[in-house]
């Protein structure tokens, strides 16, 4: 029994730190999400270098603003959600950018009691990613395999469908409002948002400008 463990686990490591290194240079092909979504799949992968500048920053401002100085966990929001969650308040998850890319890219999402398991294995691809990638690799990642609407996957195909261009030039305000519907984009409407997703798109937007004059985007264009 311990061989047999011994050697499950050394393959493991094996091929996931292995899979890792390999998409620090080739796009992920496809996601275990993407398989699962009964609507199809429309991505266009494109580097970071054709992404605008504003979504990195509202990416940033939304979802993960110590992105560039964390090594892949933010306690303080994880402590933070737990005593949320804890005290009956509304659901709410500390995830970096850096989780939510493993999470993304080698795992599934959904609840039930497969969460904690897939909440284990992002510990390890997320400690993976940023050792064997850097900051602009995560981001770059994160923003082309990030679910953007019904079907729809990555900005570049999130900006087609909602603006019909190309997200090498996104306004602050179209940015912004691509970062708040990242959570749940199959229920907060992008293009012609109301209520919370246009308060909060808003906010994040607004936010951009603190981004980059704080240098919290500095890793990626380091």
């Amino acid at each position: 029994m311990l061989r047999i463990f011994a050697k499950t686990a050394f393959w493991f490591v094996a091929i996931s730190a292995g899979l890792t290194l390999l998409y620090r240079f080739v796009p992920p092909p496809v996601t275990v999400t993407m398989l699962v979504d009964g609507n199809g799949i429309t991505k266009d992968w494109q580097p970071l270098s054709r992404i605008d500048r504003n979504m990195v920053a509202a990416a940033i401002a939304a979802e993960d603003g110590k992105f560039c100085t964390h090594s892949g966990f933010d306690t303080t929001a994880i402590e933070k959600a737990f005593e949320r969650n804890a005290a009956g308040g509304r659901l709410r998850g500390g995830s970096t950018i850096s989780q939510q890319t493993a999470k993304n890219v080698f795992l599934w999402q959904g609840d039930g009691w497969t969460r904690y398991l897939r909440k284990g294995l992002e510990v390890w691809f997320t400690f993976l990613i940023e050792n064997l990638w850097d900051k602009r690799r995560i981001m770059e990642v994160y923003l082309n395999v990030a679910e953007t609407g019904i079907g729809t996957y990555g900005v570049e195909a999130g900006a087609q469908r909602y603006w019909g261009k190309s997200a090498s030039n996104l306004t602050r305000t179209e940015a912004g409002r691509m970062a708040a519907a990242l959570p749940s984009p199959k229920t907060r409407s992008v293009k012609s948002p109301s209520g919370f997703t246009r308060r909060y798109g808003n906010t994040i937007a607004a936010r951009i400008g603190t981004v980059r004059t704080q240098g919290l985007d500095s890793c990626v264009y380091e």
